[in-house]
């Protein structure tokens, strides 16, 4: 089976609550995007990365290893819909899969830049 890398910066990660989707991948890693991104909280529910040309940050996050069928079947069926797989420049310059926010869905309701936040869980974690 072909195996891939897919980035998670969310619920995706351990402890989350789409981690299970990643029962069958191989955990590589806490790893960090390329400083070429912006960070966006959506509703508080989950984050979204999207690429910049100026003015991007670190993401933080885990790296798996992942079959195909594992994406198809358990992990992309959840993701919500103002997110869409595509691929990232890690901070070691190699690329990954990742679910990156979709154009049209930054500038919707509830969705609140979090970029100097630190990642996801210090996002949440300056939250309570």
């Amino acid at each position: 089976m072909a195996l891939v890398t897919m980035f998670v910066n969310g619920q995706a990660m351990s402890g989350g609550s789409l981690n299970d989707a990643l029962q069958n991948a191989k955990f590589v890693g806490k790893v960090d995007t390329a400083p070429k991104y912006r960070f966006y909280s959506v509703r508080d529910e989950f984050p979204g990365l999207h690429p910049v040309t100026d003015d991007g940050r670190v993401v933080p996050g885990e790296l798996y290893e992942v079959e195909y069928d594992v994406l198809r079947d358990e992990l992309l069926p959840r993701e919500p819909v103002e997110l869409e797989l595509g691929v990232i420049e890690l901070a070691d310059g190699n690329g990954s899969l990742s679910m990156r926010m979709r154009e049209n869905a930054l500038t919707a309701d509830g969705v609140v830049d979090i970029s100097d936040a630190g990642g996801w869980r210090a996002y949440l974690g300056a939250q309570s």
